[in-house]
């Protein structure tokens, strides 16, 4: 991208405002409010106890973005948007955008934190409540279900017989290499409250009876032995290289002789400026980790080698999270 004239790098400092104009608009919960039926600013105000003031700029500036309509002095949600800006509907991101807006925050430190003017070590901002993770976990689903498919097929899980899903989250991949192989059974590992989640849509999916549900923390737990994929799906951007030989090793003891280790992330360039969204994720990871980022090829190889994995090879390239590196047990 080339900044030719000084509007175009005013423009690119301006970003901010209708990016903080729809998370105000989503931690108000507006677009589910509005997608129930037209209201006025005063009974939006009185509904989210909001100025009135205030909220009539908000409501107006949202509009004039199409994210909301407005006719004579009335606003609701544009038809468009409502499948994934209100909170009532099977496919909304909205916990996604708000977990935006738990970022926003943290994103506000970068300056003073590549200063060295605050400490950088932060852990993750916590949900606040169990319902919040859960909603979070489902928009995680909805966002990662469409890819899941051509990412499976990327794998070529082949003859697999024992998945690992590191960090499994709902299930959406397990479901989408079950769906893949027949014959594949699979381990999903992740925290006991996430594996619930897991639970419940496999169980919806049919295919409950094919995996092993594991609860625990893989910072500070084995995984079970006899598997001949493993799959690490967006998870060595949060560690840092240290963190990733551990648990590189934890899965080279789960994988059997000639196991497979498949990892889904951002893979960059030896300059690391390609791809975009993986130099900014580091940023974010700056912001969010004591010593997570996004890695290179051969950094990954050098990780991956220390843990005793040969034959490392990239088999998909990316631009959004979606590089996969193989490697395998000898």
């Amino acid at each position: 991208m080339s900044y030719n004239s000084p509007e175009d790098v005013l423009k690119l400092a301006r970003n901010f405002m209708e990016n903080r104009i729809l998370l105000s608009g989503a931690e108000l919960n507006l677009f589910t409010i509005l997608s129930q039926t037209p209201l006025t600013a005063e009974e939006v105000s009185s509904r989210t106890r909001s100025d009135l003031r205030a909220v009539t700029i908000l409501l107006d500036a949202l509009a004039a973005m199409g994210l909301i309509s407005k006719q004579n002095n009335a606003y609701w949600c544009a038809p468009s948007p409502i499948p994934f800006l209100a909170d009532d509907q099977p496919g909304s991101v909205l916990p996604m955008i708000l977990h935006a807006a738990h970022l926003w925050l943290r994103w506000s430190r970068l300056t003073n934190v590549v200063r060295g003017t605050k400490d950088s070590e932060s852990k993750t901002i916590p949900f606040r409540t169990a319902d919040e993770m859960c909603a979070f976990i489902g928009a995680m689903h909805v966002v990662a279900e469409p890819q899941a498919q051509a990412i499976v097929a990327a794998v070529n899980p082949g003859s697999a017989k024992a998945l690992l899903d590191v960090g499994g989250a709902s299930g959406t991949y397990t479901i989408a290499f079950l769906h893949a192989v027949p014959e594949l059974r699979a381990t999903l590992f992740d925290m006991p409250e996430v594996v619930e989640m897991a639970r419940e849509r496999l169980s919806t999916a049919g295919m409950l009876n094919r995996v092993t549900l594991v609860s625990g923390d893989f910072y500070q737990d084995e995984f079970p032995c006899g598997h001949d994929l493993a799959f690490v799906s967006a998870i060595i951007h949060q560690n840092s290289p240290k963190q990733n030989v551990d648990l590189y090793h934890k899965i080279f003891r789960s994988l059997d002789r000639r196991g497979r280790i498949v990892i889904r992330d951002h893979v960059m360039d030896p300059d690391r400026l390609y791809p975009k969204d993986g130099a900014i994720f580091a940023v974010n990871m700056l912001l969010g980790t004591s010593g997570g980022g996004t890695y290179t090829l051969e950094e990954i190889k050098a990780d991956l080698s220390q843990a005793g994995f040969t034959g490392i090879r990239l088999i998909k390239q990316g631009e959004h999270m979606d590089a996969l590196v193989e490697a395998f047990k000898p």
